[in-house]
């Protein structure tokens, strides 16, 4: 069985198309500035602009004609809505002329399951770290349950608003990472854990005043914030590993590209004699590979929805999905 995947959450337009485990291609196009972030108005009109290119791009990776698809998924939520939309309308379209099944996604789910498709976890705790989502999830009682959460901004959010004062452009985190790799001096910064949950409100305005200060240095800025918010990451995706017993961690989002963070992550495992695990690149960030395969699961299990109930879900939580697939 066929099924392509559209993936259009934020910034990336991403057309995956997966056979069974297998992925044929997962094509992509993301929306990148020098001077601001992600103005919706903006990343919709990159979208429109480069849709038709990157379908076209995967199905020739793939090696297959648009009319071998089996079924069509896409992204349904949570993200921008002006980016959902245009997924989701290329979506419809497609699944009508070629009067094929629609699938919606939930965007986080695919994060998970994708890191599901390429490694041999039995029952992962997930740390989703991505740009408007900081989440640690893992499967009970037959959803996604997030155990811990940002309590404000998503850490690739904050990253992105912090990289805009530093005058990094969009995305700001690769450009942090290597700033990350000159610093030499640890800045105090504000720790915000609580429970499970996390919040980069504070350090945010923190960090703005230790900006306009000019006192240290942009490389020890970033080598600090990152000292500080993966210890907080780790620390929760630690804690909820402990609650719920679980032996497995999966790292997954954007924000898990960072080679720093995966390293903490694998620091904290080796101690607890725990197993991690982490995507290739191209599967860490949004992609549209893991909502093909996502779709491809829901798709066996009969989850498929018409056109006219196809509307977009900006809000929809992980823990709001009935994961009947498991």
């Amino acid at each position: 069985m066929i099924v392509l995947g559209i993936e259009t959450t934020a910034h990336t337009f991403g057309v995956g198309i997966v056979q069974d485990k297998k992925v044929l291609a997962n094509a992509m196009d993301a929306f990148k500035t020098k001077k601001e972030g992600m103005i919706p108005s903006h990343v919709a009109e990159h979208h429109v602009d480069v849709c038709d290119v990157v379908l076209q791009k995967a199905l020739e990776q793939a090696k297959i004609s648009i009319h071998e698809v089996d079924a069509i998924a896409f992204s349904q939520g949570p993200g921008i809505g002006h980016s959902l939309r245009i997924g989701t309308v290329m979506a419809r379209v497609l699944a009508t002329q070629l009067n094929k099944p629609l699938v919606g996604v939930n965007h986080c789910i695919a994060h998970l399951e994708v890191g599901r498709l390429f490694f041999p976890v039995k029952d992962p705790v997930l740390l989703y770290a991505s740009g408007a989502n900081t989440q640690i999830i893992a499967y009970e009682a037959g959803k996604y349950r997030v155990f811990g959460e940002t309590l404000d901004m998503g850490v690739g959010n904050f990253l992105d608003s912090m990289g805009r004062k530093l005058g990094l452009g969009f995305p700001a985190g690769p450009a942090i990472e290597q700033k990350a790799l000159l610093g030499k001096k640890l800045v105090k910064l504000p720790y915000s854990v609580k429970g499970m949950d996390v919040s980069f409100g504070g350090l945010y305005t923190n960090l703005l005043h230790k900006i306009e200060e000019k006192k240290d240095s942009p490389e020890d800025l970033c080598f600090s914030v990152q000292e500080y918010v993966f210890a907080m990451l780790v620390e929760v995706a630690e804690r909820a590993m402990a609650h719920t017993g679980k032996t497995e961690l999966l790292l997954g989002g954007g924000v898990g590209c960072n080679k720093r963070l995966q390293e903490m992550c694998q620091i904290m495992c080796q101690e607890r004699g725990a197993t991690f695990y982490v995507p290739e690149r191209p599967y860490l960030i949004d992609n549209g590979a893991m909502i093909a395969w996502t779709g491809l699961l829901m798709l066996q299990a009969k989850n498929t929805i018409l056109v006219e109930d196809s509307a977009i879900r900006p809000y929809e939580r992980t823990d709001d999905v009935d994961v009947n697939w498991r």
